[in-house]
């Protein structure tokens, strides 16, 4: 049914219970498992009107992208963790400034894959509506089937 499988986590409780849940079904099905983390590039203020805004030094790129890295490395270790323990070897990629829903589709077209399963957000009601979601945006802009776990 499907041969790959694109599982998202963020490192998250919430994450979490998606990438257990893929890790089974890629277990149960036989498919090649890949488990994907997005960080966002840091945020920018280019200053407006009378805001003079504020523009990172290199030093604090550098900073700023190392402790992204390191956090990355930890969520996608705890991932490689819970498929290991079922016997699952799974492909572990990083994907660096970017922002989230379009680097999950993207990596999903890129590397093949028939199946994105991500966890909800747990956000409800006007949270919901006005703190959007990446899972609603992969939803909305993906081309392959989305199962998401509550």
């Amino acid at each position: 049914m499907y041969a790959s499988i694109l599982l998202s986590t963020d490192g998250s409780d919430v994450a979490r219970k998606g990438v257990e849940h893929g890790i089974a079904l890629a277990k149960a099905l036989n498919a090649k498992a890949t488990i994907v983390t997005v960080t966002e590039p840091q945020p920018i203020d280019y200053g407006g009107g009378h805001d003079s805004g504020w523009i990172p030094s290199q030093e604090e790129i550098d900073h700023f992208d190392a402790a992204c890295k390191q956090h990355a490395g930890k969520v996608l270790d705890q991932a490689r963790a819970m498929a290991e323990r079922i016997g699952l070897s799974v492909e572990l990629l990083h994907v660096p400034n970017a922002h989230p829903a379009t680097a999950i589709v993207e990596t999903a077209k890129s590397r093949g894959c028939d199946l994105i399963v991500m966890a909800s957000h747990g956000r409800r009601g006007l949270r919901k509506l006005f703190l959007g979601s990446q899972t609603s945006k992969v939803l909305v802009n993906g081309s392959v089937p989305v199962l998401v776990v509550p």
